[in-house]
């Protein structure tokens, strides 16, 4: 039995909060005891996950940052108060803080079933890396799967961290943590895998599926290496990753080296190499159809756009292309040469789907420019959750950039089965009030001295999403946003669940569809992923 890092060692421990606080439409706050003595979650409602702030008891002056640093440290210029402590981030690189998380059981009209808090002692999240956390629903509905971090909530630097397994010796943060999928099923019993996938940075999203019987999580995130070239772990440890969940508890675990999936080179589109890992910086994840999808929209390598895994390896010979009809999902780890990783990367087995952005993320204008969470409503139509760029530039009272987006909030495209390709139809905004500041009862207002920006956060574009047809022909989809402040770390400010109507069959679009704020977080949580709860087939 490997010992643990400071936590004790639990496998399936979840409960049910004796309160919940949220603001919700129209509603105000509204606080509920827990549900029942059970943590089962009801079929067919949404769960939302989020995370509460916890002070780490850094003091401005005196707290030496990165976390455990014995050379090139800086000194912290704020404390543990939330938020004034993402001002750490000005002289820290890696600064981040872990906390709880929970999902809340709602309604689908937005009414609060109860908490659910995942107990820290078998994972958590980093409070501000705002592509955590997102929920997926597995093909079947017997289970939803997100990722986190086998670390003690309040630890500080946790998410740029090297895995115990892949350590890179110039990371600046001292300490090393696995990475973790938590598997929730539909008696509210949590299992988590540890992985020593995405070394120095983090998972972003993972689904189970199950193939010829054996059940599987996909994962998708980035690591990150100072190292030139990459690591040999950092790249295997990257992007798309495969793993079998674990049966024992997490005290008895031992992680093995990542077991990658997928990978894409820009070498396939004609293109000279980039840094050798790094275009598989992934973020939202998804199954349809028997087909593993990704989505890459952050970092200046690669290409921002979706991709599949493509288990024929016939799909994509010049790097674009559309799924072959029947292939299997992939059910084994990328076979590579270690003596050629560092030169030539992993194999590359994935593809930009036919219609969607090829253009290098440097400097690309393309229209699907930071896509993240994406949902296919039927096999002609996927919406995809475009967060925006993340730019907080500000004037006369509105965050210039974010206000003028074209392309931020929930994009629809639809497959021309006449040229073989996705076409972008249009892309709802309206109601998202894309840059415009609102206020959280407690959030500081005025200008966050350190940014000399306001502390006011807007919204700037969507993450996580999911969605449902209607028997009428149209089809209801809830979003988390993102959002640009003038905080010191935009991944802390408190952000919204969003709702939206749209006729399915639309190629262009209709008049009066607007969101709806189901729900807007309160001071000191943040909402991070939305699925539909599991069910027991």
């Amino acid at each position: 039995m490997r010992a643990r890092t400071g936590i004790a060692a639990f496998l399936t421990v979840l409960s049910v909060a004796g309160a919940l606080a949220a603001t919700a439409a129209g509603t105000g706050a509204t606080a509920l005891a827990a549900s029942s003595n059970s943590n089962k979650v009801k079929p067919g409602e949404l769960l939302v996950s989020g995370t509460i702030y916890q002070d780490p008891g850094i003091v401005a002056g005196q707290t030496q940052l990165p976390a455990g640093c014995t050379t090139g440290c800086a000194t912290a210029v704020a404390g543990g108060a939330y938020p004034y402590v993402f001002n750490n981030a000005s002289v820290d690189g890696s600064f981040g803080i872990t906390s709880k998380i929970f999902l809340d059981e709602i309604t689908t009209d937005g009414h609060s079933n109860g908490r659910i808090m995942v107990n820290p002692n078998a994972m958590v999240t980093s409070f501000s890396s705002k592509s955590e956390l997102a929920l997926n629903l597995s093909p079947d509905g017997k289970y939803v799967t997100f990722m986190g971090y086998v670390a003690a909530p309040g630890s500080v630097d946790v998410s740029n961290a090297n895995t115990p397994g892949e350590i890179d010796p110039e990371n600046p943060v001292a300490n090393a943590y696995y990475r973790g999928v938590g598997q929730l099923d539909a008696d509210g019993n949590l299992s988590v895998t540890e992985t020593n996938a995405y070394t120095s940075d983090n998972g972003r999203a993972a689904i189970a599926a199950t193939v010829n019987g054996q059940e599987y999580l996909y994962a998708a995130g980035n690591a990150s290496s100072v190292e030139s070239p990459q690591l040999p772990g950092t790249i295997i440890g990257a992007g798309a990753q495969i793993l079998t969940p674990s049966t024992s508890p997490e005290a008895d675990q031992n992680p093995g080296a990542p077991t990658p999936v997928g990978s894409f080179n820009v070498k396939q589109l004609g293109d000279k190499q980039d840094k050798i890992g790094k275009d598989d910086n992934f973020r939202g994840i998804t199954i349809h159809d028997n087909v593993l999808y990704y989505t890459k929209g952050s970092g200046s390598n690669g290409v921002d756009t979706v991709y599949f895994v493509d288990t024929t390896g016939t799909a994509c010979p010049n790097g674009v292309g559309l799924p072959v009809p029947g292939a299997p999902l992939p059910a084994s780890p990328l076979s590579y040469n270690p003596a050629t990783l560092q030169t030539s990367g992993l194999p590359s087995n994935m593809c930009i789907l036919k219609g969607f952005p090829t253009a290098l993320a440097k400097g690309s204008t393309d229209a699907s420019d930071f896509p993240f969470g994406m949902w296919f409503a039927n096999d002609d139509t996927v919406y995809i959750a475009d967060e925006g760029s993340g730019d907080n530039a500000y004037a006369n009272g509105a965050y210039t950039a974010a206000a003028a987006s074209t392309t931020a909030g929930l994009q629809k495209w639809v497959f021309d089965s006449g040229t073989g390709t996705w076409q972008l139809a249009y892309t709802l905004e309206n109601g998202l009030d894309l840059g415009q500041p609102y206020t959280i009862p407690g959030y500081p207002t005025g200008t966050n001295d350190a940014t000399g920006l306001p502390w006011s956060p807007a919204t700037d574009g969507l993450r996580s999403l999911t969605g449902t047809v209607n028997p009428d022909g149209t089809v209801s989809i809830w979003a988390v946003t993102s959002t640009v402040s003038g905080s010191g770390d935009q991944g802390a400010d408190p952000n919204k669940l969003v709702e939206i109507t749209d006729d399915l069959n639309a190629t262009s679009q209709p008049a009066g569809e607007t969101f709806q704020t189901v729900r807007t977080s309160v001071f000191g949580e943040l909402f991070r992923g939305v699925a539909f709860t599991p069910s027991a087939h």
